[in-house]
C-alpha cells in the first residue's frame, strides 16, 4: 500500500492592530506627546535598521535558511522574525505601515503554528511580512501553500492525477496485485535533519489466484525530495526488479520479486527497505488503505538529536475527509519512538503526527 507524509501545520487568523501610523509626517497642532511617539519610533526604526545590519550571523541564519527551504510556515516565519531581531509589536507597527491590520496575538498564533492565515487580509500581511522581514518573494506563501495540504490529500492528487497509475501500468500491476494482505508491519526513521530518512516494512500475504510472483511498492516523499537519489533494498524473501521514478510528484514504485509463483491461497513472508533522506522537515507519516486487511503497525522513531515536543495518532475515513481519532502517543525515552496498532484496516487513512520544538 502506499505511503504519504507532509507537515500539517495550522496558523491564525488576522485581528484589529492598535498603534498610530506616523509615516505620513507630523502636524504641529497635535500634542507634545504625539511628537514624542513620532520619535520614538523613528529611533526605533534606525535601531532596527542597525540591528539588522550587523545581525543574522550564525544560528539564526542557518535556522531561517533551512526553514525557508522547508518549512514549515510558521517554523520559517519565527525564525525570520528572530533573525530580524523584531518584537512583534514592532512587526505589527511595520504591517500597519504598509495598510494590513494584524493583532500581536494573531502574529503569535502564525509563528507557534496554533493558526494558519487563510482570509483573503491575513494572506496579504503574509506579502508584506516577506518584505517586512526582508525574505525572498512568495518564500513564506509557498511554505504557506505547501503546509495547507495533508500528506493523505497530497496522495489523492496525485492518484488523481494519472502519474501512479502511469507508472503502476509500466509494471503491468493491476489494483490489488492479486494479493491480500493478512499482516503489515512499518517502521518509519526520522533523521537529525527532522527528515524523513527512511522506512522497513514487513508483510505477510496471500495469493487471491494462481501465479503471483510479486508485489508493487509504492513510495510518496515529502515535497521537495528527489525520487532519483531514492534506493530500494529487498531484505527477505524477494529480490528487486523494475523501479519508476517521478521526480515531480516524488513517488516511487518498485517491484519485488518473490522467490517462487504463488498458487491461490498460498501465502508469503517478505520484508524491504526504501531510503529516503531528500527532502526537508516532516510532520507526520500517513498510510492509505483501499480495501479492508489483517493486522498493521506502524513505528516511527526519531534521531536522539532531533526529538519532537508531542506525537499524536489520527485517522480519516478517506484521504481527503475530515481527521479524527486524535490521540496523544507517548514517546520513549529510551528508544525514542511512538508506535499504533490496528488490529483489522478498514479503507481510509491511519497516521501519526508530531509538533516540532
Amino acid at each position: 500500500m502506499p505511503h504519504a507524509t507532509q507537515h500539517a501545520d495550522a496558523t491564525r487568523y488576522a485581528c484589529v492592530a492598535e498603534g498610530v501610523d506616523l509615516s505620513q509626517g507630523a502636524d504641529v497642532s497635535k500634542p507634545a506627546d504625539v511628537f514624542k511617539s513620532a520619535d520614538v519610533s523613528e529611533r526605533a526604526d534606525a535601531s532596527e535598521n542597525a540591528h539588522a545590519a550587523g545581525h543574522g550571523d550564525g544560528t539564526a541564519l542557518v535556522e531561517l535558511d533551512s526553514a525557508l527551504r522547508g518549512g514549515p510556515f510558521h517554523v520559517a516565519l519565527r525564525a525570520a522574525i528572530a533573525a530580524r531581531g523584531l518584537p512583534l509589536q514592532r512587526v505589527q507597527h511595520h504591517l500597519t505601515r504598509h495598510g494590513v491590520k494584524v493583532g500581536v496575538t494573531s502574529l503569535s498564533y502564525w509563528q507557534q503554528g496554533a493558526r494558519r492565515p487563510q482570509r483573503p487580509e491575513s494572506l496579504r500581511a503574509v506579502r508584506a511580512l516577506e518584505e517586512i522581514l526582508r525574505l525572498p518573494a512568495e518564500s513564506l506563501l509557498r511554505l504557506l501553500a505547501e503546509s495547507a495540504e495533508s500528506a493523505s490529500a497530497r496522495y489523492a492528487r496525485v492518484k488523481d492525477s494519472g502519474v501512479l497509475g502511469r507508472l503502476l501500468a509500466e509494471l503491468d500491476q493491476s489494483p490489488d496485485g492479486g494479493l491480500e494482505a493478512l499482516g503489515h508491519q512499518e517502521r518509519v526513521r526520522i533523521g537529525a535533519r527532522r527528515e524523513l530518512s527512511g522506512r522497513e516494512e514487513q508483510h505477510i500475504v496471500r495469493a487471491r489466484r494462481d501465479g503471483v510472483d510479486r508485489f508493487v511498492a509504492v513510495h510518496h516523499g515529502d515535497p521537495g525530495c528527489a525520487p532519483e537519489r531514492m534506493t530500494v533494498h529487498a531484505l527477505e524473501n524477494c529480490r528487486t526488479g523494475r523501479v519508476r521514478r517521478h521526480h515531480d510528484t516524488g513517488v516511487l514504485v518498485a517491484e519485488l520479486l518473490f522467490d517462487t509463483r504463488l498458487r491461490a491461497g498460498d501465502t508469503c513472508l517478505f520484508r524491504y527497505a526504501v531510503e529516503d533522506g531528500t527532502a526537508e522537515l516532516t510532520r507526520e507519516y500517513a498510510r492509505i488503505f483501499d480495501t479492508v486487511g489483517g493486522q498493521y503497525a506502524l513505528q516511527v522513531r526519531f534521531d536522539p538529536s532531533a526529538l519532537p515536543t508531542r506525537c499524536h495518532r489520527f485517522a480519516q475515513p478517506s484521504p481527503t475527509g475530515p481527521r479524527a481519532g486524535r490521540r496523544d502517543l507517548p514517546l520513549s525515552h529510551r528508544h525514542h519512538a511512538v508506535h499504533l496498532v490496528e488490529p483489522r484496516v478498514r479503507p481510509g487513512v491511519v497516521g501519526i503526527g508530531w509538533d516540532w520544538p
